[in-house]
């Protein structure tokens, strides 16, 4: 049995967007109700990777997704369940069962489209009289809307690898961002008079649209700083493919080599271009730092 009382929201939470907020929400709500602890399950890696056999790039890291629930909406426990054959092939009820019997819900909180269980058969409707018949609540959300769209994780994928990252951040409800250990580089940009810090997508994240953005970087102590972000693979200085995450901090000197630091992109400057030689590369990287201090300065 399970040592504590849960209300429990569904679901998978990609990128914890403004569509997620209304289940997350009413989640903290129930579980106040319920004097409760308001909790998420979801899945480590995104089902369709099994069921449909499709590579998703997905918007955040496990880790990042469980940190925004937990720091944005007050999530005091998110399960992470590993999405594997047996997962895949378990019957709906026993699912409910399991989260009824082992995680102790005593509330559930999905979203209209929500499904799980063998063949996607554990529909909302059914869970709803599953529910009923244990003395369970159960909360049905439906859909959340943007110009006249359903906010989905599709949809802000989309608009991440076009490079529109005002409009998605506007549907996560948050700015998009990405959480790294500093990583040691070649040293160019301290040459170049604008040392950066270099960082990476965790492998299954969804790279955005190579170029340069506007943004900010908060360090681990809180500090929180503009910075000029190249997302690419440095075609002026690197024969390579490999995507690097660079970031010059404006207004900053310090060593953050092995930190963990949060990137967040607010607005796309440019694409990524090949320039003839390093000087021109040095006067554009100006540019670029002078175009962030004025965006965030227009806001």
């Amino acid at each position: 049995m399970a040592d504590k009382k849960r209300v429990i929201a569904l679901g998978f939470f990609d990128g914890v967007h403004i569509g997620h907020a209304a289940l997350l929400e009413m989640t903290k709500r129930r579980a106040l109700e319920h004097r409760a602890t308001p909790a998420v399950l979801t899945f480590d890696t995104h089902p369709d990777t099994l069921v449909k056999r499709v590579e998703v790039p997905l918007i955040n890291s496990a880790e990042d997704r469980a940190a925004i629930m937990r720091s944005k909406f007050g999530i005091e426990s998110v399960i992470f369940i590993h999405f594997n054959e047996k997962m895949m092939r378990m019957p709906w009820e026993n699912f409910a069962d399991l989260m009824r019997e082992e995680l102790g819900a005593c509330h559930l909180v999905v979203g209209y489209d929500f499904s799980f269980g063998w063949k996607g058969e554990g529909r909302p409707a059914r869970l709803a009289a599953y529910c009923s018949k244990h003395g369970m609540g159960c909360d049905i959300i439906s859909a959340v809307c943007s110009g006249g769209e359903v906010v989905s994780s599709t949809r802000i994928r989309a608009l991440l690898e076009e490079g529109r990252v005002e409009e998605a951040n506007a549907l996560l409800g948050h700015p998009h961002f990405l959480v790294d250990k500093v990583h040691y580089g070649f040293q160019l940009g301290k040459r170049l008079g604008a040392p950066t810090i270099n960082m990476r997508f965790a492998d299954g994240v969804l790279v955005p649209r190579h170029g340069v953005y506007a943004g900010r970087v908060y360090l681990d102590d809180g500090e929180c700083l503009m910075a000029v972000t190249n997302i690419g693979v440095r075609p002026t200085v690197s024969g390579g493919d490999q995507v690097s995450v660079e970031s010059y901090i404006l207004d900053y000197e310090g060593d953050l080599y092995d930190h963990r630091v949060r990137v967040e992109f607010h607005h796309f400057i440019r694409d990524e271009r090949r320039f003839p030689n390093t000087a021109a590369l040095k006067e554009q990287i100006q540019k670029d730092a002078q175009a962030t201090r004025e965006y965030f300065g227009e806001i």
